[in-house]
């Protein structure tokens, strides 16, 4: 992991201190569009409900992958939030784990 690409959004931090890491912290729609343009690489958010937001609200998403855990929790945060618009989403794969999670796999239709 430490050769891979990373990127990092943050109005904060300026060294990550990581190799191979950059920080990005001025226009973040401007800048994955960028990212995404000069790799064939998938780029993965993992771990911020705030940043996958502002991507989805640009269209940014190619694909998400969903796991359903076999738990009812009752609450909790939502990742697709009030006044989102739609989005036409294409089942690719469903893979079950041992311990009865669904990993599901869905491509964002193109639009237009």
């Amino acid at each position: 992991m430490n050769a891979m690409p990373k990127y990092v959004a943050s109005r904060t931090l300026r060294d990550p201190g990581w190799a191979n890491t950059t920080v990005l912290n001025a226009d973040l729609t401007a800048e994955i569009r960028r990212i995404k343009a000069a790799s064939e690489e998938e780029t993965v958010v993992l771990g911020s409900g705030g940043l996958l937001g502002t991507l989805m609200e640009a269209g940014l998403v190619d694909e998400y992958r969903l796991l359903v855990f076999p738990l009812i929790l009752g609450r909790g945060k939502r990742l697709f939030t009030d006044g989102m618009g739609p989005r036409d989403l294409t089942l690719t794969a469903t893979e079950p784990t041992p311990s009865g999670v669904l990993i599901n796999t869905y491509r964002c239709r193109a639009e237009g």
